[in-house]
């Protein structure tokens, strides 16, 4: 299985593994490596996996695998946990981001050091 590098976050009681595709190459086994490394026991533990991968269509694009390995439409906990991530490690300056998710686009804004969404 190839290297990979992760950060882990936390946003009002859920935690997540994200992984920057954007900057680094990501293995393709990725439901089987959120399956091995979401274990609280023998993993770093966590209740989803978000891959931040470059976009056609917006600023960024999101993807979420559930701790079994399943793929979901959107977190709201999760894309701010992405936007955040994207500020803090300079990946954009934007204060308003489009980040393309399987559930469409969502736009967090960043104001100061917290991330509002509107969740239709």
């Amino acid at each position: 299985m190839a290297k990979v590098t992760f950060s882990k976050m936390h946003g009002t009681g859920n935690d997540f593994l994200v992984l920057d595709g954007v900057n680094h190459d990501l293995p393709s086994e990725l439901p089987v490596l959120a399956q091995k490394l979401s274990h609280r026991r023998f993993g770093v533990g966590f209740d989803q996996m978000l891959i931040i991968r470059p976009s056609e269509t917006a600023d960024f694009k999101m993807e979420i695998l559930n701790a079994d390995g399943s793929q979901v439409e959107m977190c709201g906990n999760g894309i701010r946990c992405v936007a955040k991530y994207i500020t803090d490690h300079e990946l954009s300056d934007k204060k308003e981001l489009t980040i393309e998710t399987l559930g469409g686009l969502i736009r967090p804004k960043l104001i100061g050091d917290l991330v509002e969404v509107d969740m239709g």
